[in-house]
């Protein structure tokens, strides 16, 4: 390689290949430990950004659309982890817009402190970190009656349910939700696999392990989806991001219509007992009319 190319290289801009949104604070992905000091990233970094940055973009859509008011709108960031989605919600959308109010919502204390010394040094003051879990957050008396958007970035395994029916709690506009881990309805279909096999040819997709996993996380978010539209949501699936950047990458996004529909119900319902899941309806289906 030529002097010319090497020097030519070496002046490319790392943060130019960032796909940062207008306005997105450098310091802060520094401080959060996604950018090192010198601006430079790692590929985990990158795709966490990358994951982050473009849930953002359906997250702002739905504080956008929340009614003019003077405290302005809330969010609630269930599994938040280290924060960075709130952070970065916070960072593009409340702190320009001056009003407003974030919880972020984790059960591991440490995170919490760390989130919440972070929240001061940067003068994020309307940042709520709350240590609790999501199924204490409905009825937690720091938590307002209503919020108007709940968002769950890989919140694992059932802490998704308990987002739902916080959000059903709180009576959400909307919920944006990226769902992972989701090993308890898997769980009950192992159990059941001899008696399945015996009675339906249906339990051949989940028959080996690896189905049972992949079958026990497909169902989990339709039924998830069913319930949503059931207690009045309406309700699109997508991708978040490329494959190659995330293996948990659905995208279930719902928005409050007070629709309830009632065939969503009876599918539900249905599938339940297909499945031999009729147990679950009671501990993760409780707010369905009967």
């Amino acid at each position: 390689m030529t002097r010319t190319h090497t020097k030519a290289k070496s002046q490319v801009d790392p943060l130019a290949q960032l796909d940062l949104r207008p306005g997105q604070s450098i310091e802060l992905l520094k401080a959060l430990h996604i950018l090192t000091r010198d601006g430079r990233i790692n590929q985990d970094s990158r795709r966490k950004l990358k994951q982050v940055n473009h849930l953002y973009q359906f997250i702002e859509k739905q504080l956008l659309a929340v009614p003019e008011r003077e405290a302005g709108p809330t969010l609630a960031d269930h599994g938040a982890g280290k924060s960075y989605l709130g952070f970065v919600v916070y960072d593009l959308f409340f702190k320009g817009l001056g009003k407003g109010t974030l919880y972020g919502i984790e059960t591991r204390q440490e995170l919490v402190a760390q989130s919440q010394a972070l929240a001061q040094e940067l003068g994020f003051d309307r940042m709520r970190l709350l240590n609790i879990s999501a199924a204490e957050a409905g009825s937690h008396p720091d938590m307002p009656d209503r919020i108007d958007v709940v968002t769950a970035l890989h919140a694992c395994d059932t802490a998704t349910d308990d987002a739902i029916d916080f959000g059903l709690v709180k009576q959400a506009r909307s919920m944006v939700l990226v769902p992972c881990c989701q090993a308890e309805l898997a769980s009950v279909l192992r159990q059941h696999k001899a008696l399945d096999l015996a009675r339906t040819p249906l339990a051949e997709l989940w028959r080996h392990p690896l189905h049972t996993r992949e079958m026990g996380s497909q169902l989990t978010n339709v039924l998830r989806c069913l319930y949503l539209e059931a207690m009045g949501y309406s309700v699109t699936v997508t991708e978040l991001v490329g494959w190659e950047h995330s293996l948990k990458n659905e995208l279930i996004l719902a928005e409050y219509t007070g629709q309830k529909k009632h065939q969503a119900r009876l599918r539900l319902e249905a599938l339940l007992e297909t499945f031999g899941l009729q147990a679950l309806r009671a501990q993760r289906f409780a707010r369905l009319p009967h």
